[in-house]
């Protein structure tokens, strides 16, 4: 073993271990460092025009630039958030208190059904809806303590929210500010072509905007529609209706139908005709248009991955990384499959002997 490749193992040892060690350090504060990341893609166009237009210099642009993230995107979502926490906490209350009582919202639904209905799934075997009463009100106790039990947590550790906040933001005005020259040293220190570099970066980029801004405004905009219709029919709870339904909406043949669907056939079953049928024609041709129609506009291609894909790689990165999953598991998806794609394009065919 010669002494130049001595230096590089050891050198490549060395690298490794101080890698593994700063991640270690980073996992307290990876939720903040990603989204630091995924804010500093989102933006940077708007960064660049206002470079480009006024001529500023690159921190003025990127503290502007900052600004404007944190109006759009970053308040609203804490906003949200507590106000999620507060009515899940309210709504805990209301079921331990039994003044929403499920189990017998369940019971009136099986005896509005028709008489031949109620047979049907009595020779079926579904009859006894003892077992589906008990799951639903077991799930809905567990949901609404787990969201209770947020409030608590925020409360603790209020102190760790805090500083993840504000490692976020001070993250997303340097990856702004200095978001090219980043980007220039990763790809040097890529050991690919070019090409395949520049493949993989536009891959990443491109999922990170349509799982983010596309998917994200259409799940806003059908978990709105959603929630002010809730309201308006004096549902309770209609904001964490809301948000049930922008979250199914990320989910791909699954959609804020399962959210809506089922109360609408609740209102016929159990008398209000009006109401239901309203709710139906509502979901089909008002919520169900807006992804319809701006998906394709804010998505498009960009994923060009299929759908039962996007879905197994959303609901696993959903388990493994919790919210952040996501997005985490699509990107994680299209990367994968780019570098397969990257491996089998340059694959060259074995010499015959």
């Amino acid at each position: 073993m010669n002494e130049n490749t001595l230096q590089y193992k050891t050198l490549l040892a060395l690298l490794v271990s101080v890698t593994v060690a700063f991640i270690w350090i980073l996992l307290p504060y990876y939720g903040a460092v990603f989204w630091a990341v995924i804010l500093g893609i989102l933006f940077a166009p708007l960064q660049r025009r206002l470079a480009r237009r006024f001529k500023w210099q690159r921190k003025v642009c990127a503290l502007v630039t900052l600004c404007v993230c944190v109006v759009v995107a970053v308040l609203p979502m804490v906003i949200v958030s507590a106000l999620l926490v507060q009515e899940g906490a309210s709504l805990y209350k209301s079921i331990e208190s039994g003044q929403l009582d499920i189990a017998g919202n369940i019971d009136h639904i099986k005896q509005a059904l028709p008489v031949s209905l109620q047979q049907l799934l009595d020779r079926f075997g579904m009859g006894n809806l003892e077992g589906l009463r008990d799951r639903v009100t077991n799930w809905a106790t567990a949901g609404g303590q787990a969201l209770a039990s947020q409030a608590f947590y925020l409360g603790q550790g209020t102190f760790d929210v805090i500083v993840g906040f504000a490692v976020m933001l001070y993250l997303v005005f340097f990856f702004l500010r200095d978001g090219p020259e980043l980007v220039r040293r990763v790809r040097m220190a890529i050991p690919l072509a070019d090409q395949q570099k520049r493949r993989l970066q536009l891959k990443f980029t491109r999922v990170v905007r349509a799982t983010v801004k596309g998917n994200m405004l259409v799940a806003i905009a059908q978990g709105a529609l959603g929630g002010i219709m809730f309201w308006l029919l004096n549902i309770p709870s209609s904001l964490l209706w809301a948000v049930l339904m922008a979250f199914m909406s990320l989910l791909p043949a699954v959609g804020a139908g399962v959210v809506w669907a089922p109360v609408a056939v609740y209102f016929m079953v159990t008398g209000a005709l009006w109401k239901g049928i309203g709710l139906a024609l509502y979901g089909v041709f008002v919520i169900g248009l807006v992804d319809n129609v701006l998906r394709p506009i804010l998505v498009g291609k960009d994923t060009r991955m299929p759908d039962y894909l996007v879905l197994v790689s959303t609901l696993g990165g959903l388990a493994v990384f919790g919210l952040n999953g996501f997005v985490i598991g699509p990107l994680i998806a299209a990367l994968f499959m780019s570098s397969w794609s990257i491996f089998t394009d340059n694959r060259r065919p074995m010499p015959l002997p």
